[in-house]
């Protein structure tokens, strides 16, 4: 006898360890939500670690399904759904209460186009790694700044006046400029780095560890002027992709 139209699937069991990857996704938001609580609050240093724990957990999320052979449909929809709030949202929520509310209409302006700029990165980003025009997947390099690079860029503004004693009064206009350069950043067609192919001799490991320890030790200790000399190294890097691409296009 055939089994009614109405049946039920037949129900799956998971292994608990392998919801974990997920939580980490929905732990991941919450930090990224809570960022924003704390800049109401003008507690903006909170708020930006806590962005910067969102940007931690987005990185370990996907290597936990791997590693847990977990993935699935509704995994990546959470990791997508936290990136947008996470690199979309909220950093530009944040650096509006901190430096916009004198510009409130320009402000929310640029934040909109930021925001709006993240959603069309990542939809970008979904749709297969793929871009239009048979061009190659994004695997050695990104295709326009991802977006928890282009949230921690977004931030420069607060990093550039932490480090002044007293802080920097930096231009409302400048801000909601810099916001808007950021967004188109993302949705550009230029090439940034990626670390996810990166390899490097074995006996060059320590080196690359070392160097890790010391940039964790300078985060620590003097937070935002690392954090500005990360963001500065990384624009210099695309523009060295940029310029290197441009000179193999006039060599060919």
């Amino acid at each position: 006898m055939d089994a009614p139209h109405n049946a039920l699937p037949p129900r799956r069991k998971l292994h608990i360890l392998q919801l974990l990857p997920n939580l980490v996704s929905i732990l991941g938001l919450c930090s990224g939500l809570t960022a924003i609580r704390f800049a109401v609050d003008g507690r903006y240093a909170t708020a930006i670690a806590l962005i910067g724990l969102a940007a931690a957990l987005d990185a370990l999320d996907g290597r936990l399904a791997r590693i847990l052979k977990s993935e699935s449909a509704i995994g990546a929809e959470l990791d997508s759904l936290g990136d947008f709030v996470n690199f979309g949202v909220t950093p530009v929520l944040v650096l509006y209460f901190w430096g916009l509310n004198g510009e409130a209409s320009l402000g929310w302006i640029a934040a909109l186009i930021y925001a709006v700029c993240c959603m069309l990165r990542l939809a970008r980003f979904n749709v297969g790694n793929k871009v239009a025009e048979g061009e190659p997947a994004e695997r050695t390099t990104f295709i326009g700044v991802p977006s928890p690079a282009g949230a921690m860029l977004v931030l420069a503004p607060m990093y550039l006046s932490f480090c002044w004693y007293g802080g920097l009064k930096i231009p409302g206009p400048a801000i909601a400029l810099w916001m808007v350069a950021m967004g188109a950043l993302m949705i550009s067609r230029i090439r940034t780095p990626s670390l996810k192919r990166v390899t490097v001799y074995a006996e060059n490991a320590k080196f690359i560890l070392v160097g890790g320890a010391a940039v964790v030790a300078a985060l620590l200790t003097y937070p935002w002027v690392t954090l500005l000399g990360l963001a500065v190294a990384y624009l210099v890097a695309i523009l060295f992709l940029w310029r290197r691409e441009a000179a193999q296009r006039k060599a060919s």
